[in-house]
Parts: C-alpha cells; sequence; structure tokens
C-alpha cells in the first residue's frame, strides 16, 4: 500500500462528543483492517472552532491508527487546530500544506545588491 493513497476517507463533523469517540476508533481500525502502514485521511473542515475535545479525538485516532499498523492523515485542517495540536505536542502529517523548510511555489529568495556569490 502506497503511504500517499489513502485507504478511507473520514469526514469528521463537530461539535464532538465523547459517545463519538469509540464508534470513530472503530471506523478506523476497519478501514486498515488487514493494511500494513496504511492511511486514514481525516477531514477536519467541519469539526468547527478547535477545542480539547477535537484533540482527543484526533489524538486518539491516531493511537488506534498506529496499533492497526497505520496512520491517520488531516485534511482541510485550520492553522488553528494545527495550532492547538502543536501547542499539547501532537504532529500530524497534513494533506495540502507545504513543508517547513521549502518555500511556496512562486516564492523565490531575494538577493541583495552588493552580496558576493556564494
Amino acid at each position: 500500500m502506497d503511504a500517499k493513497t489513502p485507504v478511507a476517507v473520514l469526514v469528521l463533523t463537530g461539535p464532538v462528543r465523547p459517545g463519538e469517540v469509540a464508534g470513530w476508533c472503530a471506523r478506523v481500525r476497519e478501514a486498515l483492517a488487514g493494511v500494513t502502514g496504511g492511511v486514514v485521511v481525516c477531514d477536519v473542515g467541519g469539526l468547527g472552532p478547535p477545542g480539547l475535545a477535537a484533540v482527543d479525538l484526533l489524538a486518539r485516532l491516531e493511537l488506534t491508527a498506529r496499533r492497526a499498523g497505520g496512520r491517520i492523515r488531516l485534511r482541510d485542517a485550520s492553522p488553528a487546530l494545527v495550532a492547538l495540536l502543536g501547542l499539547v505536542g501532537l504532529r500530524f502529517q497534513t494533506e495540502g500544506q507545504v513543508e517547513e523548510r521549502e518555500p511556496p511555489l512562486g516564492v523565490e529568495e531575494a538577493v541583495e545588491t552588493g552580496d558576493p556569490a556564494g
């Protein structure tokens, strides 16, 4: 299984209720059953304002996926959600975001006149 090709896409909607977490985890387990290194994409655009309930859900989904031999990847994650996840020490692979060390397409470094060629 190609790590870039998802085995399933889950569309998460909010607000997140604690009683729903077990059902989402079961869906992740089911999607990754019999697949080694699979990726489940979680579309989080509909979660609403980020909060600790969303962080808890995503952490549990990632743990479930890892136990099943896979991972989750976030789609349509707001900058606020990514920041909150980072604040609590959780790093997720996200779709559509540029690598930290690479400039976005169309952005070039400026060269100061008078700088020696390096």
